[in-house]
This record gives structure tokens, sequence and C-alpha cells, in this order.
């Protein structure tokens, strides 16, 4: 998608189709509606009294040949209660509009400033427009045609190619660009995106961004002792691979060191602990916390930030060979801690285990996690919210804030060490599975004992990294969360 800025007003811009916004509290004189010609919003005002135009949450209202515009088309898009309004919302309503239009043969469009709109709220906007512009069909043979929309234009009489609105472009580009990519490695069938695939994405991506890369076979993760990672690797017949990717900016500061540690599952059968075929399918998903670390590392290689940071992706398949892994072996993990294994569904704890302790070796003093860990934090939170797990909470209410500034619902939930008693083992150090009470509250704090005293934030994803259910902004499929959240979390830190 081009985007561009232009100065110029509503009236003159001679495009397939303009958007404006408007709230349902006064839908003829609120939001960008307000910066109409007056023949334009007497229009408007017909509309309004049929109750044609309600301004409610994202209803989208299209006039062809409107009156007082050299546009071929005026959207106008709900916005809902203005008292209830934030931010972040521009985003999801500049992916209203540009999903409605593509459909209807718009390829080029332009979204109208207000003249009070800052650079701050021109990010989401480009955001929002890059994320609605993505479609989760890719090996449809009948597909109608390519819907994208090609130039994206911000349009508005104040505004100007200022530096500052330009670099709040490229931000956007950049967060937008790279919640696409984690997308797309979200949506290949397994077939197409094995542990190597996703390695040889990665390696790509990395040159493309001058990103330090290394990727770790199964000899070498054998060498570190990474017990815990090669157990679930080894009922495959696809080789297993560690990634690891360097964004080390010789400005930066020395410390704080970000380790982000993406959860690289690329099948989930459940390996012996099988698990019932019926959504089966959905597993090739289980690799969307890595995929979230590649998106992250893409993202802050463009925008730049002064922080150091440092990802791991344990990259494997988790099958029932013959070589698989059992229910009831006792494995010891790179840390030396000894894991009974009471289910080798409970797998993505045990690659994330070792990988945190690499990246404490590689010095990382902060450690993020992300994975879609467990089925309990659905049933806790649904498909909206993200869990959010920690032990040090100046790091948990940065990734919370970072969460709430960029849209992506986070939650915290509790880390007690009431609840260590339910993942102890009789015969080991830990049990890899602490039943189903608190289940996403065990999980976490199993991967937390191998973050030590380090300052450690988890992300159970697996709620929010994929959606059945079509948005008006978003397409029905991977979401890209939480990429954008981590992505404005180090971009503050290196600010």
């Amino acid at each position: 998608m081009n985007i561009k800025l232009q100065q110029e007003s509503p009236a003159r811009l001679a495009l397939p189709a303009v958007t404006v916004y408007c709230f349902e509290d006064d839908p003829i004189s609120s939001g960008s509606v307000d910066l109409l010609p007056e023949e334009t919003r007497a229009l408007l005002a017909e509309l309004k009294e049929s109750g044609e135009l309600k301004g409610k949450a994202y209803e989208r209202t299209l006039i062809h040949r409107p009156a007082g515009l050299a546009a071929q088309k005026l959207l106008i898009v709900g916005a809902g209660k203005k008292d209830k309004f934030k931010t972040y919302q521009l985003g999801r309503l500049a992916g209203a509009a540009v999903r409605f239009l593509r459909t209807r043969g718009v390829r080029q469009m332009a979204w109208v400033v207000s003249p009070e709109t800052g650079a701050d709220h021109i990010q989401p906007v480009v955001e929002g427009a890059i994320l609605a512009d993505y479609d989760s069909d890719p090996y449809r043979t009948e597909r109608n045609g390519d819907y994208s929309i090609g130039t994206f234009v911000l349009a508005g009489e104040s505004l100007n190619a200022s530096e500052e609105f330009n670099a709040a472009v490229e931000r956007g580009q950049a967060m937008g660009d790279a919640a696409n990519f984690a997308r797309t490695l979200v949506n290949e069938p397994a077939n197409r995106m094995t542990p190597t695939v996703l390695a040889q994405r990665a390696s790509e991506m990395a040159g493309r961004m001058g990103l330090e890369f290394q990727e770790l076979g199964e000899e070498e993760i054998r060498s570190l002792k990474m017990g815990a990672f090669l157990a679930v690797a080894q009922g495959s017949t696809e080789p297993p691979r560690l990634l690891v990717l360097r964004y080390l900016p010789q400005d930066a500061p020395e410390s704080p060191v970000i380790g982000l540690v993406g959860k690289g599952i690329t099948f989930d059968s459940g390996g012996i602990s099988l698990k019932p075929s019926q959504n089966m399918h959905e597993m090739k998903t289980d690799m969307a916390g890595g995929a979230t670390m590649l998106g992250v590392m893409q993202a802050i290689a463009q925008i730049k930030p002064k922080v150091r940071v440092i990802a791991l992706i344990p990259a494997t398949e988790n099958m029932p060979g013959a070589k698989a892994y059992r229910p009831g072996d006792v494995i010891t993990s790179m840390s030396g801690k000894t894991i009974e294994v009471l289910n080798t569904d409970a797998e993505g704890r045990l690659a994330l285990a070792d990988s945190l302790t690499y990246a404490r070796q590689l010095g990382c003093n902060v450690l993020i996690d992300a994975a879609t860990l467990t089925g309990a934090i659905v049933v806790a939170l649904g498909n909206i919210t993200t869990g959010v797990f920690g032990r040090d909470q100046e790091w948990v209410n940065r990734v919370v804030e970072s969460g709430a500034a960029t849209g992506e619902r986070m939650w915290q939930m509790p880390v007690d060490d009431e609840y260590r008693d339910l993942y102890k083992s009789s015969i080991g150090d830990l049990a890899n599975s602490g039943g189903r009470p608190g289940g996403s509250i065990t999980a976490a704090m199993f991967v937390g004992e191998f973050a030590e005293d380090t300052p450690w934030v988890h992300l159970d994803i697996a709620g929010t990294a994929w959606s059945n259910d079509e948005k008006p902004w978003l397409a029905k499929g991977p979401t890209g969360v939480p990429v954008r959240t981590l992505v404005n979390l180090l971009a503050r830190l290196g600010g």
C-alpha cells in the first residue's frame, strides 16, 4: 500500500473515494464530517433525518457522486459515542473504510484528517489501513481478483509533509507491515511452514532488515544441553531449529538487553497425548509467538529505537512419532532442572524453558515471551484479551500500557507461589502440567521458573492470535497480536 500525505481540502480531492468519520452524538457536525462543504453536509442532514446515518460504531454509509465534492464516492464511518472513543480506534475506523471500499472496486482512497490532528493520530490510521488490507485465503484458486487498496491518501488543508508527520506515517507503516508479516507466517499451513521454512523466512527478513541472524540446528541444540526442547522435537521427522536474531545498535545503552522469546511449534498434534481431531487443523497457528517476535524484529529494524534486543524462536513440530517423548518420561532442561512429563501436549512450556535459559546466557536481563500456550486462557479471557503474567510489576505495567495504547487488550493474571504446589513432581523438580484448575497460571509459572530472578513477562496469546470472526476492520484468521504492543514498548524504551 502506497501511503501519501496531501495538503488539500476534502472538496477538491479528485479521487475515487473520500472517507470521513462522525460520532453518534452528532453525525453531521462531528469528527471529520465537520470539514465537508455545507452542500455535502446538507445531504448528510437528510440522511440523518431519514435514519440512514446514525454514527453508530463502524456503521458505513456510502454516497455516490456526493454534492460539493470532486470525489466519486463519499464514505462516512460511524465512530460511536464520543466520550468512549480512544485514539487507537482511529485505526479501526480506517480499517473499516478500507475493507468496505476495496470490495467495491476502489483502489485509491483518501482519509480526511482534522486540523487539530497531530502525528499521534496519523500513526494508528496508517496501521489500521494496512492491517485491513490483508486477506487470509492465498491458496484459493477462485478468488474474485485483487481487492487491495493501492494508494491511501491522508488529506487535510492544514496537513503538511513535516518531519513529524512523515515519521508518523513511516512508523505506522512499519508497525502494520510487521503485524501482517507475522500474520502471513501464522496463516501458512504446516506442510508449507516447517521449522526449516520458518528459519528460511526469518533469515530472508533479517537479511532485508540488516539484523544479525543465527540458525542453530539439532546438533548445536544438543550441544547446549537443551533437553526440554529436544524432547518435544524428537517425535517429528522435521529437524528442529533455534532461531536467534539480534538488534544491537551501537548508540543504545548497555542495559536493558531485552530478550524476546516466541514459541515456534509449527504444528502441535499433542504428541502421544493426542489432541481431539476436531479443530486440530488450527494447530498450524501454534507458532504465533515465534511469528510475533519475527514481526517485532522487522519493525524495530525500521523504527530503530535505541534499545538492545535479542529474539529467540525455538521451532519444531510436536508429533506422536516412534521416537516421541512419553507421559512419565523425566527430561533434563538446559538449566539442569529435571521435568516429569505428565502431558506431552504441554510442550510449548518445555521449548520456552530452554530458550529462556539460553536468553539469559546470551546476556538478556529482561525477558518477554509470547506463546499460544493454553486453552485455559481462552476459557478465562475469551478471544478478546491476552493474558499477561509476570513477577516484575514494573515490566508488567509497561506491557499492559503499551497494549492499551495500540488497542491490543491485555489483562494481568495472578502469579502466586501458592500455585507452585500444583506442578510439583514426586520424581523430578517440576511437572510439565499442573492440571486443569488454574491451567494458564500454572503453565505461565512453569515458564517463569526458568527466568529465575530475571525480570520476566509472559503473554498467553492462545485466544487472541487468531480470530474465526470477521471484524469490520480485520479479516478473520491471524490477527498479528501482540506485535504492535511489543513494538510500542520497545519504541518507548528506546525513544
